[in-house]
């Protein structure tokens, strides 16, 4: 399969396909999922969705945008073409996971699975025309777990801080103050981590030497937003958090990373 330019236009045909599919879906399930979580009495949620869907549709449109280039490297048979096939299918993938949560959890259809479905099948079979190593193959894909999962405890804390923001009016000094003002600082920092992981596979697919340490920042900014998070939330809820998967894998990773032979493998030696 590798250097299969052939292959490489159909998958990218597939990629600019899953982009219609993102503007499509999100569009169309937009006012329907903030308007749900609205009047189940979950404002917050429903404030979430408005600004995230937004973010996650530009993000699927152009890497559909992006898929189109890739379909012109790929017909011309330029070597670069398979790696950005692999950031457009990257990019999809979270372009469509996240949008099914919120919707599922309304009991709504999730139709941009198919948009997550597609980018998968398209990341998947770049790596495979690039040639990459299964060994890489298997490292970045449970590195794009850990980018899915931070992106995740990047949304939350939206929601969090909203419902615990104080007026000035009502303002009380406490653990409230506290924690909004961590949920706001997390928000970000998740994301961050979320970004140095996407940044990580890119690097790690193109050999980088520079891959270990982004991998180490991405994996340290998950844990930092995570694990408070997380662990507040075990004792809120009295059970295991879904903030805690973030940085649990990512805390792996980075002890992975720190191992002489992931340098090796990474850099193809």
């Amino acid at each position: 399969m590798k250097n299969n330019y052939k292959l490489g236009m159909i998958l990218s045909i597939l990629g600019i396909l899953a982009g219609m599919l993102s503007l499509y879906f999100i569009a169309s399930t937009y006012n329907t999922v903030i308007h749900t979580h609205f009047n189940a009495g979950q404002w917050e949620e429903s404030n979430t969705v408005r600004f995230v869907y937004a973010v996650l549709g530009w993000l699927g449109t152009a890497a559909g945008a992006l898929s189109a280039a890739v379909l012109w490297g790929f017909t011309k048979k330029q070597d670069w073409a398979w790696f950005w096939g692999a950031v457009a299918g990257t990019i999809l993938l979270l372009a469509g996971f996240f949008p099914m949560i919120p919707a599922a959890d309304s009991g709504l259809p999730v139709p941009t699975m198919w948009v997550f479905l597609l980018g998968a099948v398209m990341w998947f079979g770049m790596l495979f025309i690039g040639g990459v190593h299964k060994k890489v193959i298997a490292l970045t894909f449970t590195a794009g777990l850990a980018y899915v999962l931070t992106f995740i405890d990047g949304v939350a804390p939206i929601s969090k801080f909203q419902s615990t923001y104080q007026f000035p009016s009502e303002f009380l000094a406490g653990t409230d103050s506290l924690w909004n003002g961590v949920f706001i600082i997390s928000q970000q920092v998740n994301w961050w981590g979320a970004a140095g992981w996407a940044i990580f596979i890119f690097a790690a697919l193109k050999q980088k030497s520079w891959a270990i340490p982004v991998g180490i920042f991405a994996g340290t900014m998950s844990m930092i937003g995570g694990y408070p998070m997380g662990i507040h939330n075990v004792f809120q809820v009295q059970r295991f958090s879904m903030f805690l998967p973030a940085p649990i894998l990512s805390t792996v990773l980075v002890i992975i990373l720190c191992l002489p032979k992931t340098q090796k493998l990474i850099e193809g030696e």
